[in-house]
Formats: C-alpha cells, structure tokens, sequence
C-alpha cells in the first residue's frame, strides 16, 4: 500500500466530483427524513411513542446504531491505527483502537451518570421534593384516621410519580445528546473521507452505505429526541445539527482533496483515534440506553408478543447494516 498518495485503480476525477456532489445532496435528505420520522407519531397515532410499533422502530434503529459500532466504525480505528504508513513504535505496540474505544465507553458512561444525578437535582430542588419531609398529620378522632390518612398520601403518591415522570424525561434528554455526540464524531470523519475521495469505486457502495445508514440511525437519534420531550427550538437544533454533520464532512473533503492523503500518517491517527472513540460511544449508547432501556423496561417485560417483535427488528436492524459491511 502506498503511503503518499490515494489509490489510483478506478480514478476519476471528474465522475468522482459529480458521485460525491449527489451523496452530499442524498445524505442530506436521507438523515432529515430519519431524524423526522418518529415525529410523524403527531400526525400519525400509529407511529407515536405510546404505541408498540414505535418500539419496533427504535429496535430496529437501535440494531443498526449497534451495528455500526462494532462492524464498521471499530474495525475502521484498527485499520487506521495498525496501518504500515504509521511508526512500529509505538502504534503496533499497542491495541490503541480498543483502549480508546473502551475509554470513550466508559467516559459516556460518566457523562451519563454526572449529568442525569445534575438534571435530577435540579428538577427536585425546583419541584420542592427534596425538602425535608414533615411529620404525618395527627388526627385526634379515630374514625377519621383512615380518610385522614388517604388524603395526606395522595398527593405524596403524586408527587412522586410527577417526580419519576420527570427523572425519566431527564434521562431521555441525556441520552439524546449524548448519542448525538457520538454520531457527529464519527459521521464528520466519514464525511471528510467521502468527499476526499477521486475514486468512483470507492464512492459508489459508501454512497448507498452512507445513505442506509443516515436515515435509520437519524430514527434511533429522532426517536429519542421525540420521547425526551425537547422543545421546538431544541428539536430543531439537534436535527439540523444530525443532518448536516455528514454533508457539511463531505463539502469539506472535497474543498481538501486535491491536497489529502488519506494515508498520510496525520490522517490516519486522527480518523482512527475519532472513530475508535465513536464507536465506545455507540457501543454504549445502544446497549445501555436503547436497547437495555427498552427490553428490560416493565412494557416490553409484559408483553411476550411485542419482545419477539422488537427482537426480529433488533436483529433485523443489526444484521441489515452489517451485510453493508461487504461494501462499505
């Protein structure tokens, strides 16, 4: 493998421009129409978070976010990072793709852990729940005790769940950012990859790969963001912000490719510590609060029919986006 210059079989730069020019423009739609879909749940009551084929969906888009961590991103930080074009020493001494990746694990899950206790805190602190509880009401006359006693825990009842409700939709905006975190990272280096290249043999199957990809990791990323609760301007934002990282990477590696070298020794360690780091966080993301989240929550638990549904759709989801592995 040369460590000057990109491949030059199939090289093409003028068909290479136009591929590009059409995954930029593609990937675009392709990630909005994702990340807007469970949103369709407002005009289509079959598709909103209430209802078990929203379940079904988010399963699927959790299978293809899983997918992605361990089939292509993970495997794209080792090929980076055990690449002949870098130094023995110290990057084949040494598993750095899957140290970071362990790392950017763990580190979601302290961003998890730190910035759900933070949320909770302060929704309780607001909510006057975590004031220090008074003693029960004494009631004089016994044959009022027990009508006594319901009216002073009822809205102790309430309160609590009000206080679930909104420890959970803490969580959900948690996991919201974070996953997106994760998804920017890598979909920026992906992009730059994409739109450097001059090689229509290369750009073709990332092309249809990126595409797939896009539109249902944007469902697992909308689907989220739809259950946390955001407001229009935070919706808004997060999905522009989903949408454009993978084509605005594109633009800029076309701006750059004339002067690129993917194998340049700079490029590689960079692309593979990002992608290394992505995927802990996808790793994460989808295990513990897609999938785990929903499999092990009481709805799914209950209904023996609706976990053999989101389990074909998981695999399905999983097995889908890695097939596209052969390509991409």
């Amino acid at each position: 493998m040369s460590c000057t210059s990109a491949d030059q079989f199939c090289f093409d730069k003028e068909l290479a421009l136009k591929l590009r020019i059409g995954a930029l423009f593609t990937i675009l739609a392709a990630g909005a129409i994702g990340v807007c879909f469970p949103f369709l749940g407002k005009t289509f009551k079959a598709l909103s978070p209430e209802r078990d084929a929203f379940l079904a969906i988010k399963a699927f888009a959790a299978g293809v976010i899983l997918s992605t961590g361990f089939v292509h991103v993970l495997p794209d930080a080792f090929d980076s990072l055990t690449s002949s074009c870098l130094s023995e020493n110290p990057w084949a001494k040494f598993p750095f793709a899957g140290f970071v990746s362990m790392l950017g694990a763990l580190f979601t899950l302290l961003l998890d852990v730190t910035a759900s206790a933070y949320y909770q805190r302060r929704a309780e602190k607001f909510s006057g729940t975590a004031s220090t509880p008074e003693d029960p009401p004494k009631v004089a006359e016994s044959d009022n005790r027990i009508h006594s006693h319901a009216h002073a825990h009822s809205p102790a009842h309430a309160d609590q769940d009000s206080l679930e409700a909104g420890n959970l939709k803490v969580r959900q905006r948690v996991v919201s950012q974070v996953l997106e975190a994760g998804i920017v990272a890598h979909s920026v280096i992906i992009g730059i990859a994409l739109g450097a290249s001059q090689v229509p043999c290369t750009i073709r199957p990332l092309f249809g790969a990126l595409t797939f990809h896009q539109f249902f990791e944007g469902m697992g990323l909308g689907g989220c963001i739809a259950q946390a609760g955001f407001g229009n301007l935070s919706v808004v934002v997060m999905a522009l912000a989903f949408s454009l990282t993978t084509p605005l990477g594109i633009a800029v590696g076309i701006g750059i490719s004339s002067t690129y070298n993917e194998n340049s020794s700079t490029a590689l360690i960079v692309q593979g510590l990002f992608d290394a780091a992505s995927s802990g966080i996808l790793i994460y993301m989808a295990l513990v609060d897609l999938i785990a989240a929903d499999f092990l929550g009481r709805r799914m638990t209950n209904n023996t029919r609706l976990q053999m549904w989101c389990f074909a759709s998981l695999f399905l989801g999983a097995g889908a986006m890695s097939l596209l592995a052969k390509w991409a």
